[in-house]
């Protein structure tokens, strides 16, 4: 692979190596969700794994956005 950049090659590569962080499957409703938690009870929203076709156009459900999981409140 050739790489054709201006950018020196520490910002072209930086964070190559690093892994992903760990990643938690909800279901919400009837999508499943992989999610990537930001803290304890919140996560933000990686991908859908799982779900109606139209769940992929809801706003709500978008990558990014962060969303509330774990035990329901007592």
């Amino acid at each position: 692979m050739t790489i054709y950049s201006t950018m020196p090659l520490e910002l072209v590569y930086d964070g190559m190596n690093n892994q992903p962080g760990p990643y938690v499957s909800v279901t919400v409703g009837e999508v499943q969700l992989q999610i990537e938690a930001v803290s304890p009870g919140i996560g933000r929203i990686v991908r859908l794994l799982d779900g109606p076709l139209d769940a992929y156009l809801r706003p709500e459900l978008s990558p990014g956005t962060l969303v509330a999981f774990g035990l329901p409140p007592s």
